[in-house]
């Protein structure tokens, strides 16, 4: 079985350990992906409302016989419960789909509110998303008392752009203990993750592959991130993939990486790529940046997110 090894300190004084089980998408094979994943060693599994995979993933620590409180468990809110009053409900529902008392980490999924009630995605007349009008200060108001409460460890966010940090940190009491965003070797935001390090606040990478999701249209021709020359080469030296290095290079910067797989084989692979990069070879792979994002919903949740980001539409 791989040992995990690489662990980081949040704000909090728990631990996050550096690679987390993704498990986004394909519902129906989350189950067995992730006891798999707990069976090779992984211990943080990362995990929405929104993907409807909390159920499974219930399922899967149940059955792995791992201790609850060996496993790091992420989850976070949707944008149709940012309202104060529908916060800490939501929180329970998740609770009780996951089967545990208690979340490791509770994240804001977006900064953009839709309208409320059971509706994911509520229409209008229009056929476009329906917004709501919650300031998601509010609604992070309302996750510091899940955590005040304990049904949460930790609380954080997703998907914020700097301006919007900086005036949550100024109008609420607890720090993020982490804030996840898209950040791979093709979108690197050096200026932004150190600032997120002179605040305490940890960063997870999701989308550490870039475009390798088939669900991202951009960057569609363009080649695979983890088959970029600089990756395959470096990780050549050390006899592992580009897709591993992918991910060593997220470790080295101090952050935690989520890459999600449903294959035995990859799921496993995925675990090796906490190994120990050369800083020379950080530094080769900092010079890959492409400012590539490929997860921007703007159009469609009705916000203008990244505004003050690196990042052009794939």
């Amino acid at each position: 079985m791989a040992s995990q090894t690489t662990n980081f300190k949040l704000n909090t004084g728990a631990e996050i350990p550096a690679i987390g089980f993704g498990t986004w998408q394909d519902k129906e094979a989350q189950e067995p992906a992730v006891t798999i994943a707990l069976k090779e060693g992984y211990r943080h599994i990362d995990t929405a409302r929104i993907y409807g995979t909390e159920p499974a993933v219930g399922a899967a620590i149940k059955k792995s016989g791992v201790p609850r409180e060996e496993i790091f468990i992420t989850t976070k809110l949707w944008n149709n419960n940012h309202h104060p009053d529908d916060v800490e409900k939501a929180l329970d529902a998740s609770l009780k789909d996951l089967g545990v008392e208690y979340v490791d980490l509770y994240l804001m999924h977006w900064p953009s509110p839709f309208a409320r009630g059971d509706s994911s995605f509520p229409k209008g007349d229009d056929g476009k998303i329906k917004v709501g009008d919650t300031d998601y200060v509010d609604t992070y108001k309302a996750m510091e008392k899940c955590y005040k409460s304990g049904k949460t460890k930790a609380i954080g966010v997703s998907n914020f752009s700097k301006a919007e940090l900086e005036r949550l940190l100024k109008e609420t009491s607890i720090v993020p203990a982490a804030h996840q965003v898209e950040l791979h070797p093709w979108l690197q935001q050096h200026d932004f993750a150190e600032w997120h390090k002179s605040k305490g606040i940890h960063v997870t990478q999701y989308s550490p592959f870039g475009n390798q999701n088939e669900i991202y249209s951009g960057g569609q021709g363009m080649g695979k991130l983890m088959d970029d020359p600089v990756l395959v080469e470096v990780g050549k030296k050390y006899g592992k993939t580009g897709a591993q290095t992918a991910l060593a290079w997220g470790i080295a910067h101090g952050r935690s990486v989520i890459p999600k797989s449903k294959t035995e084989s990859r799921i496993k692979a995925n675990l090796e790529g906490d190994f120990k990069l050369e800083p020379e070879d950080v530094k080769k792979i900092d010079g890959i940046d492409k400012k590539l994002r490929f997860n921007d919903p703007s159009g469609n949740f009705g916000w203008n997110f990244y505004a003050d980001l690196d990042g052009k539409k794939a």
